[in-house]
């Protein structure tokens, strides 16, 4: 009886010392990156690796810890980017936290219904971001509902404070227009979301504004976001796809 006493020792041994997923993820990344925080674990398609966000961004780390891959999978075969998926999903759930009170909405207004919902990571002083907002009668025409979000980058100094003077302001979204057109918002301070929503961009790895976001979570491509038609099709496109999906 003594060999499998001992057998059976060794298997308790191994379960009671084998890693976690998340143990294994952070003991890598405190080798490469200790200051990097990891914020998620999960299994990866790609046999073998886990799936893990650390520091906003997308690794995969062999279930060994031996290997840690920075940036996006891909499956050859499909031409299909298996990081996209989960960069949306990880999105989609951060965003349904954020309510309407941290938001600036521009609305389609009666007799035009809203078809559609995207939210876009902005900054006052962003001349991408200024040239998108000039359209946003136009967007509002198609059906589409845009929520804003403020992320002030770092690149424009003063930005922060002139995003909490358009939320301080009495009448929020006019503020917003005349700080897009290049007005100065002033200076009123008050209680505002700016600093919880940078920190939020961020996690997610957004590193530029503007960063417009499908209900799902799908970033939508500049090109086609700028064109109010262009937008309305692609916004069609991934509710169709969802819907097939469902």
């Amino acid at each position: 009886m003594r060999l499998p006493l001992f057998a059976f020792g060794l298997l308790l041994a191994t379960q009671v010392f084998a890693a976690t997923p998340e143990e294994t993820v952070a003991k890598a990344m405190a080798t490469l990156a200790p200051n990097v925080k990891v914020d998620a674990v999960q299994e990866s398609v790609i046999p073998g690796f886990y799936e893990a966000i650390a520091g906003g961004q997308f690794i995969y780390v062999s279930k060994d810890g031996r290997y840690v891959i920075d940036g996006s999978a891909y499956d050859v075969a499909n031409k299909h980017d298996l990081t996209a998926g989960s960069r949306a999903k990880a999105r989609k759930i951060a965003l349904e936290k954020v309510g309407p009170e941290k938001r600036i909405v521009f609305a389609p207004q009666a007799p035009v219904a809203s078809k559609h919902t995207v939210t876009v990571f902005t900054d006052v002083d962003c001349p991408f971001c200024r040239r998108f907002h000039e359209q946003i009668a136009q967007y509002n025409a198609k059906g589409i509902t845009v929520d804003y979000l403020f992320y002030p980058l770092s690149i424009h100094p003063g930005a922060d404070k002139k995003a909490e003077a358009v939320w301080c302001s009495k009448d929020r979204a006019n503020a917003f227009t005349a700080a897009m057109s290049g007005a100065d918002p002033g200076s009123a301070t008050c209680p505002n979301p700016v600093p919880e929503l940078t920190k939020l961009a961020q996690s997610l790895g957004i590193n530029g504004t503007p960063t417009i976001l499908a209900p799902d979570g799908t970033q939508i491509p500049p090109q086609i976001a700028t064109s109010p038609d262009q937008l309305a099709a692609e916004l069609d496109r991934l509710a169709a796809a969802s819907a097939a999906k469902n």
